[in-house]
């Protein structure tokens, strides 16, 4: 009896294992192709079907590669980490958190980010193939740097919870606004140049668009110098931003589960 009940839970444990992997392969997959399918159709509208010979100085090919780099850095960017942190909020069980002697942002960022470091050096290899390695790593450089101050700023955003109990709403317009702003849904490059200011001057670009600019060779090394200035700045702001978020939404928390 005790024999067939090992075989069963390790039966069970292969099992969670395998759907697990499967699962994180799925939502992998989906998240690169979805997207670049997308802008292939857009592409392809504008070219094949409406016959431009060019879309904001960038050709039918650029804007093929820039598709196929962006995809890349786009599993880099992001996740859900500030979801989790204002459910924990929600829910009471930050509670267990704060008991012990963990800084809770840290924690839930570094448990997720295992999976994303896997997921960067899996997409430095696959760009390495066809672009510069030696681009690929200044570009995986900054995308990794661009996913901690995401990060940080949405840890920031998630202290809303803290105030108002449905904090969703506001954490999935800050998703909408980073898909456009990062590059990660067209060039941006493509903007108006009167409007070029609303992404140069905040932080999103170094997510996606920064990086497929240095791994496709449009930036070169002093502009990869300068914008890794920019990142390394962001990132102290981003802390401090958090950090003061936090320091003031906790002092209105209240656990009522956990």
């Amino acid at each position: 009896m005790g024999l067939a009940w090992r075989v069963a839970a390790v039966k069970i444990g292969v099992q969670d294992e395998l759907a697990y992997r499967v699962e994180f392969l799925l939502s992998v997959v989906s998240s690169a192709v979805v997207p670049a399918a997308v802008q292939w159709v857009l592409w392809y509208a504008l070219f094949s079907v409406g016959g431009a010979t060019s879309v904001g100085g960038m050709s039918y090919s650029d804007l093929l590669a820039y598709t196929a780099a962006s995809v890349l850095f786009s599993q880099v960017r992001g996740g859900d980490y500030d979801f989790e942190l204002a459910e924990m909020i929600r829910d009471g069980s930050l509670s267990n958190y704060l008991l012990k002697p963990v800084n809770v942002i840290e924690f839930v960022f570094l448990r997720a980010f295992g999976p994303k470091l896997l997921l960067a050096s899996l997409c430095f290899l696959v760009g390495s193939v066809v672009l510069s390695p030696v681009r690929m790593a200044a570009a995986m450089i900054l995308a990794i740097l661009g996913n901690v101050i995401h990060y940080l700023l949405s840890s920031a955003l998630a202290s809303v919870a803290f105030y108002w109990e449905e904090a969703y709403s506001v954490l999935m317009v800050k998703n909408m606004v980073v898909g456009i702003l990062s590059g990660e849904t067209i060039p941006l490059n493509l903007f108006p140049r009167e409007w070029a200011w609303v992404w140069e001057y905040t932080p999103f670009y170094l997510y996606v668009f920064g990086p497929t600019q240095i791994a496709l060779g449009k930036w070169d090394f002093a502009a990869f110098v300068h914008h890794l200035g920019i990142a390394v700045v962001w990132l102290f702001l981003a802390v401090a931003v958090a950090t003061a978020a936090w320091r003031v939404g906790i002092k209105r928390y209240s656990s009522l589960g956990g």
